[in-house]
């Protein structure tokens, strides 16, 4: 099963959508009354890993495994039986996804009530199995769920968020009402063999109060290398807000630790091409990473496609935030009137208390369609992780457009590349270009003449062609250089660029990671060109 279609599930599910169980006939369905709190959870999650990892004994039956996509999709939960949809004046609902095609592992749903959680056991009644050929009565008794979507009283026929599948989760920002990015509990060894992906076993959901703004669940994680305990506080609005709390216990040395990780997807866009054969000129959930540093340095690093998979490291102590973002919101640059790129949310990630050392690592994974997510930001502490560690980090989430925390300097709003040189002239060596347009902070207030000058860094090749002039279009700057290869290489070349006024910084930090093409593509780059 693909990874991008193992993570739409939860979204083309949520339109067929559900919603009552909980009355006093549901019970009878209901486990014995244990005491719980986010101290018991993280107890257990503790005692988890001071035992060898039990992988689940029973997986989904196979004809559950078997089902097709659309067969799959085609279950639906019944709304009349939605989590909570008794309640009087409640604004949350929950409706459940059912096992099956790549949703095998089975987990296990409760509810808490005055301090007391009773687990809900799954019954096959409560979806409607008709479209996907599955008699229910020939399910096992003692199957268990895949997950759940939240739905609130703004809009019970969509819902808002959804956890579902290994850790992974997402939310709509509720500007936009869309799914787009997904975030996950915990990642391991992302870009290493072979990557590890821990999953929540368990979730326990509380119920809300009538008048609840916030929504309260809890996750039990456990996988091969580590166990944890998880507090997400979900508000709606714009942005929708989640607050995160977590506890994480090694049960060894973990290679690389992804804490708060962001998963996304980037096919192409107007400064990579490279899969550019679709009529549409934009693919992308998200088109960069933002990081606000712990020193207040503001750095934007567009996403890319590229033809091998990257790694980048982005060394901080104690970052302010960091997230993936859509910034470009003009539906004339996707032309996608099916599923509207331009509405996507971005996430925010903001910590609640210093992190110490580490650095924001982001994979960027090639892909050829829009169906692989292919982007993976995430912190990574600097100190080594050891079994017998308990880890605990806070943080919140911002889902939507709109930060509630952004630069007072100018942003990059577009990065476009292409072949270098001087046009009319007859190009000698193969050079690329870079045009940067700025906008925001004190760039549309400038005096004409202002001396504004780009400050451009290349790890290797030189910079040549450089310019910085206004841009009255969108009230900004347009940065352009070109950078010369001095060799043959395809090694990537890093890139830093800003815009000053003698020492004084205009605009957030440019970063870049530029992959030079083979040497016969640049020869016929110049060729082409004449």
């Amino acid at each position: 099963m693909r990874r991008r279609e193992f993570l739409q599930s939860a979204a083309l599910l949520s339109a067929l959508s559900a919603t009552g169980l909980a009355s006093a006939a549901e019970q009878a369905f209901r486990g014995p009354a244990q005491p719980f709190d986010y101290a018991v959870l993280k107890g257990q999650a503790r005692a988890l890993a001071s035992k060898p990892y039990q992988p689940p004994e029973k997986l989904a039956p196979k004809v559950l495994i078997d089902l097709g996509y659309d067969e799959y999709q085609s279950i639906r939960f019944k709304r009349e039986d939605a989590l909570w949809a008794d309640l009087q004046g409640g604004n949350f609902r929950l409706e459940f996804f059912h096992m099956g095609r790549g949703f095998k592992e089975p987990v296990r749903m409760h509810e808490i009530v005055d301090g007391q959680a009773r687990e809900i056991l799954y019954r096959p009644e409560l979806f409607d199995l008709s479209r996907s050929g599955i008699n229910a009565r020939k399910l096992p008794k003692d199957l268990a769920w895949a997950g759940f979507r939240i739905h609130t009283i703004t809009d019970w026929e969509r819902d808002v968020a959804s956890f579902l599948g290994a850790s992974y989760f997402r939310s709509v920002g509720n500007d936009t009402r869309q799914f787009g990015l997904s975030a996950r509990g915990l990642a391991i060894d992302t870009a290493l063999d072979p990557e590890e992906f821990p999953r929540f076993t368990e979730y326990f959901l509380e119920r809300p109060k009538p008048d609840a703004r916030t929504l309260v669940i809890y996750g039990l994680m456990d996988s091969p290398s580590v166990a944890g305990a998880y507090r997400f506080a979900l508000t709606p609005g714009a942005p929708q807000i989640v607050e995160v709390d977590a506890a994480v216990y090694p049960r060894k040395a973990i290679r690389r630790l992804g804490i708060a990780p962001l998963t996304s997807m980037y096919q192409v866009g107007e400064n990579d091409r490279r899969m550019g054969y679709d009529w549409r000129p934009e693919i992308h959930d998200s088109d960069g990473l933002s990081l606000y540093t712990g020193n207040g340095e503001w750095l934007w690093r567009p996403l890319s496609n590229p033809p091998l998979l990257r790694f980048n490291s982005y060394l901080d102590e104690n970052p302010r935030g960091f997230g993936l973002m859509q910034r470009d919101r003009d539906f004339n640059n996707y032309q996608d009137d099916g599923v509207f790129y331009e509405r996507r949310p971005s996430l925010w990630i903001e910590p609640k208390s210093p992190w110490g050392k580490g650095s924001v690592q982001l994979t960027e994974i090639p892909t050829v369609d829009e169906t692989f997510d292919n982007i993976v930001a995430f912190w990574n502490p600097a100190t080594p992780v050891k079994g017998g560690e308990e880890l605990l980090y806070s943080y919140n989430m911002y889902w939507g457009s709109q930060m509630p925390v952004s630069s007072n300097l100018a942003e990059a709003v577009a990065t476009r590349t292409g072949l270098g040189g001087v046009v009319g002239q007859r190009r000698r060596y193969f050079s690329w270009r870079f045009a940067i347009d700025f906008k925001g902070g004190e760039l549309a207030t400038l005096p004409r003449g202002a001396k504004v000058e780009p400050e451009i860094h290349v790890s290797r090749g030189e910079v040549e062609i450089t310019s910085a002039r206004p841009l009255y279009e969108i009230g900004g700057y347009r940065a352009m250089f070109d950078v010369k290869l001095l060799d043959d290489s395809m090694d990537p070349v890093d890139i830093r660029l800003v815009l000053r006024i003698g020492h004084l910084p205009l605009t957030e930090t440019w970063t870049y990671q530029w992959s030079p093409p083979p040497l016969k593509d640049r020869l016929l780059m110049l060729q082409q060109a004449g």
